[in-house]
């Protein structure tokens, strides 16, 4: 089986301090030096934070580690330092959206999922780049923290680098094509996004009907951790039910079951991480489970076309749902755009709302095949990403094997336990909608027990 990468194995031994200081073997202000100390070393190559709150942080710290000493924390990831995209509102820090022309702009209010974290005792360290408005074009020159010739992806771009650079445990992302699962496979670090609608967005610069809030993390315990205090005190997106489930860490069930779906990506992938994927593939048949693809089930044959027209499906929805607010800011200051959300604008004004409701119902075919067939498997397994990280900061890598997910509206998870020329790559678990926990007992298992990475799985107390 592919090897994990050494950069990742090197940064993990700091980045899982969740454990610690959840019993108590490290305070919330010592853990908070060392973030602060990794962010000094680190940050001035990687740029992945717009702005670090040290003052408001350490106060959050010292209040927590007050609660902790009387045995009083509010919630599990109380203490816990953690990085927010700079999509998503704070009180106390500028949200720029990644462009010129919100850049410094204070809405001086929290996001329901910041409030959220901060009900919880959560430690908000700063503020991560994003590309411009969580699309294509990155303003910002976030590099790769395992290669800084390369790209982190996006548009999540600075929370999965902060992550995968050992600068903080975990962060809130957003996805709307692949902004989660593509970085965080690119940057080595555990990448969550939930079912849509399982997180209240509320306050976030990301109103798109398959945009989703979640989590990029050093283990799936604290991963899940901070998206489950979010929806314990903000539940999901309004008219969704949240997020669902609970995860027992101490324990990990074997699949029985797990389908391979290639997607139309599949072309685009190297042959490395086709390689690391069969790898991985034998690793899991080698302890017993079922592992079928589209030549073995006629059912994942029926999905595979049915998501061929992911990312035309996915693009035009999102150029019509995206028509305001590119409109009203094109009328602010058009030189401010970027050429690329020019052009989506011009797509979306050529629209009618005949067609968006016809792509709507194309989109709510393709997930009832999804869900009909998933329902007879654990889960399902693909590469996330079609390959490292590119090099170069101009782009932020091709979204083929993410888009999917997006279009699924489905629970989906990166693992960094594959490598292609020696960089992270992941592997991603799509589950079934609305059963985020279960996906997280199929990747405990595959992580921990199939591919002996119990460092990833983690523990929440």
């Amino acid at each position: 089986m592919t090897e994990p990468t050494k950069p990742a194995n090197r940064l993990r031994g700091y980045v899982s301090h969740g454990e610690d200081l959840r019993s108590g073997r490290l305070s919330p202000r010592t853990y908070l030096e060392e973030t602060l100390t990794r962010i000094d070393e680190l940050d001035g190559t990687v740029a992945a934070f717009v702005v670090v709150n040290r003052a408001g942080a350490r106060l959050a710290a010292d209040e927590s580690a007050r609660r902790w000493a009387a045995g009083k924390p509010l919630s599990p990831i109380d203490g816990m330092p953690v990085a927010i995209k700079d999509i998503i509102e704070t009180a106390d820090m500028p949200t720029g959206q990644g462009s010129p022309l919100w850049e410094g702009t204070d809405g001086k209010r929290d996001s329901a999922s910041v409030h959220a974290l901060r009900e919880a005792g959560a430690v908000i360290v700063g503020k991560t780049t994003t590309t411009e408005l969580a699309s294509k074009h990155p303003w910002h020159e976030t590099t790769n923290p395992h290669d800084p010739s390369r790209t982190p992806g996006g548009s999540s771009s600075g929370t999965a680098a902060a992550v995968g650079a050992g600068m903080v445990p975990v962060g809130l992302g957003t996805q709307l094509l692949g902004s989660i699962l593509r970085p965080s496979s690119f940057c080595g670090a555990v990448g969550f996004k939930p079912s849509v609608g399982a997180v209240n967005r509320s306050g976030s610069h990301d109103h798109f009907s398959q945009s989703c809030q979640g989590s990029i993390g050093a283990t799936l315990a604290d991963t899940w951790a901070v998206l489950r205090a979010i929806a314990d005190r903000a539940g999901g997106d309004p008219g969704y039910g949240g997020l669902a489930g609970d995860v027992d860490f101490t324990r990990r069930t074997k699949p029985v079951k797990l389908a391979v779906l290639e997607t139309a990506g599949w072309s685009a992938t190297t042959e490395g991480a086709r390689r690391a994927f069969a790898a991985v593939k034998q690793r899991l048949q080698e302890h017993g489970v079922k592992v079928l693809d589209r030549t073995q089930d006629d059912r994942v044959e029926t999905v595979e076309k049915a998501v061929a027209e992911a990312l035309r499906l996915t693009q035009a929805i999102v150029a019509w749902e995206g028509r305001w607010p590119l409109n009203t800011y094109a009328d602010l200051d058009a030189a401010k755009l970027s050429l690329d959300a020019r052009d989506r604008l011009k797509i979306a004004e050529a629209m009618t709302q005949q067609e968006y409701r016809e792509l709507l119902d194309q989109r709510a075919a393709v997930r009832a095949t999804y869900e009909n067939t998933a329902a007879d498997y654990d889960a399902v397994i693909t590469l996330a990403a079609c390959g490292a990280a590119p090099t170069g900061l101009g782009s932020t890598g091709d979204v083929a094997m993410n888009v999917t997910a997006s279009l699924l509206g489905c629970p989906a998870l990166t693992l960094p336990v594959l490598a292609d020329e020696g960089l992270p790559l992941g592997l991603q678990v799509l589950g079934r909608t609305n059963r985020d926990a279960e996906l997280f007992d199929v990747a405990n298992w595959i992580a921990g027990d199939a591919l002996g990475r119990p460092d990833l799985v983690g523990k929440v107390f």
